[in-house]
């Protein structure tokens, strides 16, 4: 039976009667699908940091369903908060609230030509999939289902910049690709097949205008790599530091195929955009810093020449010379580069004396050569009349392709998508996976309409206090400022890229900088709840008021 009402404020009424009446309990919703419907792929959506509330927009409809099968019909443009009360989540829209109880899932719905999609209102992009929101270790835990190439999109645009050439974005897209059907296969039993963080492939949503991205994806649809006819794990990094690496050297107890090679790659250390680090050593012995005279001193305490002759502090240590520097101890056998040792002759206390410090993770942390806190840097030493130059590179495990040597492979106009995977992978081939995504659902249409949003205020995260006045002696108030609009700047327990996140910043905070670390190029920052270390490029100094 259809009900009908003329009036206006009649309809509006019926009509929320009639979801009211619709919330009936039906088939029990898991905390997270089991299975993956051909061609999507389940995201775990580590970025967004929710704790106990979300706050969304809807673009196209959606359906809300509760764990106990309730459900209701949110329009195009909902604006969305669900909160987590007592165990259980709770979703409000204008005026509407529903207990969902342990999960609540929002079902896109075709509507119109309208592509549903979710943004989540702290953050750029859209999301487009259904999301599955659940309550684990007392905070909520979403997951996204998308189309595959959907996914893409949100993936290729930020694990490499528009910007890069065509065929180094088509060299990604088909990596990304290929990654993540690979992580599907695997862990089709599990809830989710990836995160959205570098421990998989960065998912940010799909932006509005990366144009040259998209390209690369529709140009390469459906392209993977495949080695013996099976599909690969197409491992990639940022920077591989001038050698790409083994996995077997990286993740034990994997099968591996045959397609991953050590191969040195000039093109990587040619990209002046790869990321590096360098430290110099003066011949006269000057410069060096408090924790690397440490580590000399406790070298130099074990020649009995030099017993009782010490300073007790090793900032006191008087250096007078640096006669050599040496690289010695690959870590894995030929022909890798990746260096463990260095040898110093050094010039103290009139005698000279030769010692050896294990580079990970002391020297490398004291030198500022940590790239990206993983112990697993490619240094290189070369020298001239006034000293020693040491540069460390490889940002991420390096197997694979290396983002940076692809993106200046292209550059060069000569080497196309398919020639660049064939230097990274190769005996790798070039196959086309093709699995076709089922048509969205239509609204049931006795579920009416719901009625439209009320207009709220995006909420904003709130910055820390910070009181600047009597800063203690030698400290200077600074704030955030270099780091995108919806991205966030690490604390860190420790001066380095590998130590524990205390918290993140958002743009704007202020901070007290109380000292350089160690470490250069990292400062020890406060506010009035929270004291860690950030690096000194993402901040701008706060002159002071006249």
């Amino acid at each position: 039976m259809i009900l009908k009402a003329k009036h206006p404020v009649l309809r509006r009424m019926l009509m929320l009667l009639l979801c009211l009446a619709l919330l009936l309990p039906q088939a029990a919703l898991a905390a997270g699908s089991k299975k993956t419907s051909d061609g999507e792929i389940r995201v775990l959506l580590t970025r967004l940091s929710l704790k106990t509330e979300a706050w969304i927009t809807l673009e196209g409809r959606y359906l809300a369903r509760g764990a106990n099968g309730v459900e209701v019909l949110l329009p195009a443009g909902a604006q969305v908060t669900v909160f987590l009360r007592n165990g259980q989540l709770v979703l409000f829209h204008d005026g509407l609230s529903l207990n969902a109880g342990t999960a609540l899932q929002l079902l896109r719905r075709q509507d119109g030509d309208i592509e549903p999609g979710i943004r989540f209102n702290l953050y750029a992009g859209v999301y487009p999939g259904d999301l599955t929101l659940s309550v684990q270790d007392g905070t909520i835990r979403p997951v996204l289902k998308l189309p595959l190439e959907k996914y893409l999109l949100g993936v290729v645009p930020y694990e490499m910049s528009d910007s890069f050439p065509i065929e180094a974005l088509k060299v990604q897209a088909i990596c990304a690709r290929t990654y993540a059907l690979s992580k599907m296969e695997q862990n089709g039993s599990a809830e989710w097949d990836l995160v959205d963080n570098t421990n998989d492939q960065v998912f940010r949503g799909t932006p509005a205008q990366h144009e040259n991205s998209a390209t690369a994806i529709e140009e390469t649809a459906g392209l993977v790599l495949t080695y013996k006819d099976k599909l690969i794990t197409a491992w990639y990094s940022a920077s591989n530091g001038g050698q790409t690496e083994l996995p077997g050297n990286i993740w034990s107890g994997k099968d591996i195929p045959g397609c991953f090679a050590m191969t040195d790659d000039p093109w990587d250390t040619g990209n002046p955009d790869s990321t590096v680090r360098t430290a110099v050593l003066g011949r006269d012995g000057s410069g060096l810093s408090r924790g690397m005279l440490r580590l000399i001193r406790t070298e130099l305490a074990k020649e009995s020449a030099l017993a009782g002759r010490l300073p007790e502090k090793p900032e006191d240590l008087k250096v007078d010379a640096i006669r050599s520097v040496k690289l010695t101890t690959p870590r894995y056998k030929e022909p890798s580069r990746l260096m463990t040792r260095m040898e110093m002759t050094l010039d103290v206390s009139g005698g000279t004396y030769s010692i050896t410090l294990d580079l990970f993770p002391e020297t490398v942390f004291m030198l500022g050569l940590s790239v990206y806190g993983a112990d697993n840097e490619i240094i290189s030493v070369s020298e001239d009349e006034t000293g020693f130059t040491l540069t460390a590179g490889r940002y991420g495990h390096g197997v694979g392709m290396s983002q940076r040597g692809a993106q200046y492979m292209a550059s060069e106009g000569k080497w196309t998508f398919k020639q660049i995977l064939d230097f990274y992978y190769p005996g790798a081939k070039i196959k086309r996976y093709k699995k076709d995504t089922a048509a969205l659902p239509t609204p049931d249409p006795m579920l009416g309409e719901t009625p439209g949003p009320v207009p709220t205020a995006t909420p904003r995260p709130t910055l820390m206090p910070v009181t600047a006045e009597n800063l203690p002696e030698g400290a200077w108030l600074a704030s955030v400022e270099h780091i995108d609009d919806d991205s966030t700047l690490n604390l860190r327990e420790k001066p380095s890229a590998g130590a524990k996140v205390l918290l993140r910043l958002y743009k704007h905070q202020q901070l007290i900088v109380l000292e350089e670390a160690e470490v250069t190029g990292w400062l020890r920052v406060k506010t009035d709840v929270i004291e860690g270390y950030v690096m000194m490029s993402f901040l701008e100094k706060v002159e002071e008021k006249q």
